[in-house]
């Protein structure tokens, strides 16, 4: 799975994180026990194709990226499989979709959404909250840290996973990812957001991953952000995800209050 692209709903250049190479199996993951991460959310488009990841963090609240194109679409909690069907399956309508404010599309500052359903998951063995982090916490580089998605699981073809899959993957200083072998201060890999892969490349979330968790240590931490197009597991182009500050979490926290 490599970083995800600004899915704007032209198919080919979003923000997603995608590297060089030929990367196959959600780059360098593995398809996980159905429903063995219940707090995973699939949104799909108006027309019922997957479009992002997001996470259950209270019965009708779902976080995911801001660049992720929700118009029209729903929210399926209980998922494994894209196509089969499943009777742990609850799907929601979206009543609201409340983007942080200054969310920033060129720069990928901010990039982070809340979704409120229309009504109230029904708790149970496939459907889970994931708790929010206690503290904004920033992970060291060399911490290890998984990621899950049904996003594109080859760079040069845009087919999906059928099923969920995870890759765990390594922080990476932000010096390194800023420097001209990486991102080159295009856009600057800000104290906002993490920067994680693998030293040699191979492993990612790739287009169809923005917007689930980033989990360091079985915390959430992070929210699938962005990469380098067209490059989901390159050495060069490791993918970045939005960091749950506390300034983010104070926001995540008054905003679904009481709500």
């Amino acid at each position: 799975m490599a970083a995800f692209l600004t899915l704007s709903a032209s198919a080919a250049v979003i923000l997603l994180v995608i590297r060089g190479g030929f990367c196959v199996d959600i780059i360098g993951g593995y398809e996980i026990a159905p429903h063995s991460r219940p707090f995973m959310a699939l949104i799909v488009g108006k027309y019922g194709k997957s479009i992002c990841g997001g996470a259950l963090i209270k019965e009708n609240w779902v976080l995911t990226a801001a660049h992720c194109d929700v118009k029209g679409g729903k929210v399926i909690l209980g998922a494994h499989s894209l196509k089969a069907k499943e009777k742990e399956r609850q799907i929601f309508q979206i009543a609201k979709q409340i983007p942080y404010p200054c969310y920033c599309s060129s720069c990928k500052e901010n990039d982070l959404m809340l979704l409120q359903l229309q009504k109230r998951a029904r708790l149970n063995k496939a459907v889970k909250v994931i708790p929010l982090p206690t503290s904004g916490d920033d992970p060291k580089p060399g911490t290890t840290c998984t990621v899950a998605g049904w996003g594109q699981t080859h760079n040069h073809q845009k087919k999906f996973s059928n099923t969920l899959r995870e890759v765990n993957i390594t922080v990476i200083n932000r010096q390194i990812c800023n420097d001209n072998n990486h991102y080159k201060n295009n856009p600057v890999i800000t104290d906002n957001m993490i920067c994680a892969g693998s030293k040699n490349g191979g492993k990612d979330s790739c287009f169809g991953d923005s917007g689930g968790p980033l989990r360091c240590d079985n915390v959430m931490r992070g929210i699938t952000s962005f990469g380098k197009t067209d490059k989901c597991g390159s050495v060069d182009g490791p993918g970045v995800y939005t960091r749950l500050t506390n300034q983010y979490l104070h926001w995540i926290r008054k905003t679904i209050r009481g709500a």
